[in-house]
């Protein structure tokens, strides 16, 4: 292995995740250099280094690349000023020249079974539903329906990833929240009708 690559490889290591008023469930990942700020992340679910979460509730079995922001503050845009010396609350320049009340930061939310690409941006109050996958580079400024993909700067819609009815059929299952032994008892994740069926067989006894 290339020396070099191996020392990157160790300093890298040495970017310690700073997460603060934050439960990461024990089953799911945060990588190197990642900033996590009164946020959630549900089990089996990653955020890749250098990322930055706050504000955010995230789901069960969600990939998140490196490089990605969500969440973050808001300034007025109706107010004589956006700067945030003109609101209560503490803020980077220590100082504040009025008491009026604001709210800079809006939870955002990330449902189940979400993939987002590196680089994408989401902005903070945004609602992402389960099984959505946004493109690498995207910024995110609306909400997105259940498994649609979206792309691009202002992200748009792509395309459905299933058809309508197998959508709703794949929300019905709520597969994310079943026990560990029986999504391991399950063995064919490449076929999504046989995946439908055998969640609407288990109901059924």
């Amino acid at each position: 292995m290339n020396l070099r690559y191996m020392i990157s490889k160790i300093i890298r290591m040495f970017k310690i995740p700073a997460i603060r008023n934050s439960r990461i469930h024990k089953s799911s990942k945060v990588t190197t250099g990642c900033t996590i700020v009164n946020s959630t992340v549900d089990k089996y679910s990653y955020i890749g280094n250098d990322s930055k979460i706050i504000e955010t509730e995230i789901g069960k079995f969600c990939s998140i690349s490196n490089d990605v922001t969500i969440g973050g503050g808001q300034h007025p845009i109706n107010w004589v000023s956006t700067s945030p010396i003109f609101y209560k609350g503490r803020n980077v320049l220590k100082k504040n020249f009025s008491n009026e009340d604001f709210v800079e930061f809006k939870r955002t939310v990330i449902e189940n079974d979400v993939w987002i690409g590196t680089h994408v941006l989401i902005k903070g109050g945004i609602h992402i539903s389960n099984g959505v996958i946004i493109g690498m580079g995207s910024v995110v400024t609306k909400d997105i329906p259940p498994y649609e993909i979206w792309a691009g700067n202002p992200a748009k819609f792509i395309k459905k990833r299933f058809s309508n009815e197998t959508i709703i059929e794949l929300e019905e299952t709520r597969w994310w929240e079943e026990s560990d032994a029986i999504l391991k008892k399950y063995s064919n994740y490449n076929d999504v009708k046989k995946f439908i069926k055998f969640f609407k067989s288990r109901e059924k006894k």
